[in-house]
């Protein structure tokens, strides 16, 4: 063999590892799903739909509740939208209300299809992907026409599992999967107990997010700074520092609260954060998609003096049947009356649980995200203007920035809770 001939192939056998290598450090590939029906409109109405339903749920988990809050809309939406696709009668039109799925499976199918495609897409400047699947029961039989459709639009490929039998293994493998699907970040999701020699389906979403600030923070000047929980309750906490001397960031001033920007690397991604010039309570109340987007039509490239924001890290751990069945959905936790006859031809199904985790970490260099959604199917037997300083409570959402799909979403009254 001549030397160019060597070289040729040394150099062929170099690309042909670096390309093995970069895809082994992204980890398996994921399904791609059917979107060839896809249209703006549809795609549209779904991320309309998913941020409605962040700023219900959001809602809801603040009742009674006065710790940090942090979830992922878009995983417990997308979970469910797998479990609407076999529901029936009221139980499918309670989903919808609380939901807002687009009715059309022509429209729908397609549309979550490509949401869940562009965000497998892949970027050289973040980490962002999501995964699907279904684990069923060995010995119970699904409708083939669900299980496609699902696999088909949704990338949720089936696999059977023994619930009767092998009750604790079914529960490790699926922890398994959704640990490795979060990069490691949600683990144990599914308790003991969970599952059941009752359980016949298991759905579940998985979302991870890396990104860097495109301006981070440099830590020499991250000190403990005061944080206000309360007027009366004050803590020290990490507290990161920026003089954005150089730039310009997406701000707006609503008098009641500032909102701001923060894009990630790539600018494709970013965070909004919204912080009440008095406290939480007094802008909880008005928020909702629609508010958001009025916030957002308000936001101008300015120049800041300063932003402080607080580093934070904490997970969150919720069973969610008492909220979706307080935001209209009862009856999918009912049984008998649950109508899930799409999914195997029968009404003996219905949902017996839902676990939502999440974990967020906010640092100088950036932001980690992931969140996993359970569902389990068991059968019937004042400041200065100009100035942002993140010192006391705020609301956080970490969206796509292109269509205002919110992926995260959360707020901080103790930065320093875990």
């Amino acid at each position: 063999m001549n030397k160019k001939i060597l070289s040729e192939t040394i150099i062929i056998a170099s690309i042909l590892f670096l390309g093995l290598f970069l895809a082994a450090c992204q980890g398996p590939s994921k399904p791609i799903a059917d979107d060839s029906g896809a249209t703006a409109e549809g795609v549209s109405s779904v991320v309309n739909a998913n941020n409605q339903f962040a700023f219900n749920m959001y809602s809801e988990l603040a009742k009674g509740n006065g710790g940090n809050i942090f979830f992922s809309p878009y995983s417990i939406s997308t979970a469910f939208a797998m479990v609407y696709e076999g529901a029936r009668g009221q139980t499918a039109e309670e989903m919808q209300q609380v939901f807002r799925f687009p009715a059309d499976e022509n429209v729908r199918r397609p549309a979550f299809a490509s949401v869940y495609n562009h965000l497998n897409s892949g970027s050289k400047d973040y980490q962002l992907s999501t995964a699907n699947a279904l684990w069923t029961h060995k010995d119970y039989t699904f409708l083939p026409e669900y299980l496609g459709t699902v696999e088909k639009y949704y990338g949720g490929k089936a696999t059977n599992l023994d619930f009767v039998m092998e009750t604790e293994k079914s529960r490790k493998i699926i922890n398994d999967w959704v640990e490795k699907q979060t990069n490691d970040k949600i683990k144990d999701i599914i308790p003991p107990a969970f599952l059941s020699p009752m359980s016949r389906l298991v759905l579940t979403n998985a979302i991870y997010f890396k990104g860097n600030w495109e301006w981070e923070f440099d830590k020499a000047y991250t000190a403990e700074r005061d944080f206000k929980i309360t007027v009366t309750n004050i803590i020290k906490t990490p507290m990161m520092y920026m003089d954005p001397e150089k730039t310009t960031f997406n701000y707006a001033d609503a008098g009641d609260l500032q909102i701001l920007e923060l894009p990630y690397k790539g600018e494709e991604i970013s965070m909004l954060i919204l912080l009440p010039t008095e406290n939480l309570e007094s802008i909880e109340p008005s928020l909702n998609s629609e508010k958001i987007k009025e916030l957002k039509e308000e936001m101008q490239e300015t120049k800041l003096d300063a932003i402080y924001l607080p580093k934070f890290e904490f997970d969150t751990k919720y069973f969610m049947e008492g909220q979706l069945s307080s935001l209209g959905m009862p009856l999918a936790f009912s049984w008998p009356g649950a109508d899930f006859s799409g999914m195997d031809g029968t009404k003996m199904l219905y949902i017996g649980g839902v676990i939502h985790q999440a974990f967020v970490k906010v640092d100088e260099k950036g932001t980690e995200a992931a969140a996993a959604t359970v569902i389990g199917m068991k059968v019937g037997a004042g400041m200065p203007r100009n100035l942002f300083r993140a010192d006391h409570p705020f609301i956080f959402i970490i969206q796509e920035r292109a269509t205002g799909n919110i992926l995260f979403m959360g707020r901080v009254i103790d930065p320093t809770a875990k």
